[in-house]
């Protein structure tokens, strides 16, 4: 292995694959990817919880935790969307959304009888994607948290 080599890989930045993080247009499709999900997590699936909508309402209702929950959970989407466009951010909260996706897989199925079941599955892979692209972001955020611990 020549100096060089060795060289560029010790100095890889932390969470990258073999030292390289992703291309131009797969970061830009990754940031238009986030943007556009952080859009629908915030709008129409965080909105109407957040301000009570009666659609949403019943809906907890029938899972059976009641309002507070509605509330918990809205605000929780909320904040993983802003936190999605935090680039330093942006891994570790589609990894919380992809816990997200799983619980509401879960409901769909159990009180839901699986009407709109493949939505959640369908948006865990795209979540995955994310958190798998942004990856350097979690190792740095890691990193900072340990640094200052």
């Amino acid at each position: 292995m020549s100096a060089t080599t060795a060289v560029t890989t010790t100095n890889t930045p932390a969470g990258t694959a073999n030292g390289t993080r992703l291309s131009r247009r797969a970061n830009i499709a990754t940031l238009t990817l986030q943007i556009v999900l952080a859009v629908f997590m915030a709008v129409p699936s965080a909105g109407p919880k957040l301000v009570g909508h009666s659609s949403a309402a019943e809906s907890f209702d029938k899972i059976g935790f009641g309002d507070w929950f509605m509330y918990v959970t809205g605000g929780l989407e909320l904040a993983g969307a802003i936190a999605l466009v935090i680039p330093i951010l942006s891994g570790v909260s589609a990894m919380a959304f992809m816990g997200l996706m799983i619980g509401a897989f879960i409901t769909q199925v159990t009180v839901f009888d699986g009407q709109y079941a493949i939505t959640p599955v369908i948006l865990f892979f795209v979540f995955a994607g994310i958190a798998w692209a942004r990856r350097h972001n979690t190792a740095e955020l890691v990193a900072l948290i340990r640094k200052r611990i």
